[in-house]
């Protein structure tokens, strides 16, 4: 099998982004039951982290460890990377040690060179431009409480960050309408936003956006590496909360989903996240699920 690589969710057909989910479902009841399953046996996952993580790193970490393998953990203040060894070198000595490597980081360019460079897998475990794996977990997430998303509409209400960029992309590969409203100024990137256009619609306000939608998603209102503008974004996003009230807009059997970590009283308040309409609990565990399928797809191949 030719190395694949998953930098955004347009590096998978519709077909395997839906085999994805559902197996990532069948695992999911695997780990449940106890039952041991180590298709990943003797093989190793390289996990770079230049941004901090919580759910990336343990999801990964146990994921490999479940499915048989082992990881290993690398941080640019303990490698040569952080003292200015070229990615291509990086990459080509990685290919040589290990099976598969993920990547946290802030530019995108840093996967897609390495990528570029390497002759095993490449997953984007998080950019500054898009987060793949976190969508796999949210879909797989309303698929488990609302069935298939193909035909609903999500409003993304909040930053047009890297999960808004990805919520474009999941909209293309997945076929659900998307509601996009963002603060004048931070829209999500424009060449994803010009090249998806038919993807999305632009909604002025958060009310109109909510309205009849059968997911809610927000996310927080300054990303690692913006928290010098916290108070000017305070101001702009001040009308953007998830609230009881925008909710309410929403169809009666909507759900909220938020990738965490998250701000009550900023961009959501504290009863719509903890509240029955929220499911993120079930959708920071579906990482672990989600990425489980990916790495087995792409070391192993499609499952029967």
């Amino acid at each position: 099998m030719s190395t694949r690589h998953f930098l955004s969710l347009m590096d998978m057909s519709q077909d395997e982004l839906n085999y994805l989910i559902k197996r990532a479902c069948e695992l999911k009841e695997i780990t449940k039951k106890g039952e041991v399953y180590e298709p990943l046996k003797n093989k190793v996952l390289g996990m770079i982290f230049e941004k901090s993580s919580t759910r990336t790193r343990v999801s990964f970490e146990a994921g490999m460890i479940q499915l048989g393998g082992g990881s290993i953990f690398l941080s640019p203040r303990d490698t040569q990377l952080g003292r200015g060894e070229p990615i291509e070198d990086t990459a080509r000595v990685l290919s040589s040690m290990l099976d598969c490597v993920m990547i946290r980081t802030f530019a995108h360019d840093v996967v897609t060179t390495m990528a570029k460079y390497s002759n095993i897998p490449i997953i984007n475990g998080l950019t500054d431009l898009c987060h793949p794996c976190q969508l796999l977990a949210d879909m797989q997430t309303y698929y488990e409480h609302r069935g298939n998303i193909n035909g609903k509409t999500v409003a993304w209400i909040g930053d047009g960050n890297n999960m808004a960029n990805s919520y474009i992309l999941a909209a293309n590969q997945f076929g659900f309408k998307l509601n996009l409203c963002t603060p004048k100024g931070y829209e999500p990137d424009a060449k994803i936003m010009d090249d998806y256009k038919d993807c999305y619609e632009i909604i002025g306000s958060p009310e109109e956006a909510a309205s009849s939608a059968d997911l809610i998603v927000t996310d927080v209102w300054a990303s690692m590496g913006q928290e010098e503008e916290q108070a000017q974004r305070e101001k702009a996003f001040a009308n953007f909360q998830v609230d009881d009230k925008i909710m309410g807009l929403a169809d009666k059997d909507a759900v909220f989903m938020h990738c965490l970590p998250a701000h009550r009283g900023e961009e959501v308040s504290a009863t719509i996240i903890d509240g029955p309409q929220s499911i993120v609990w079930d959708e920071a565990e579906n990482r672990l699920h989600a990425q489980k399928a990916l790495m087995e797809y792409l070391l192993c191949g499609k499952r029967k």
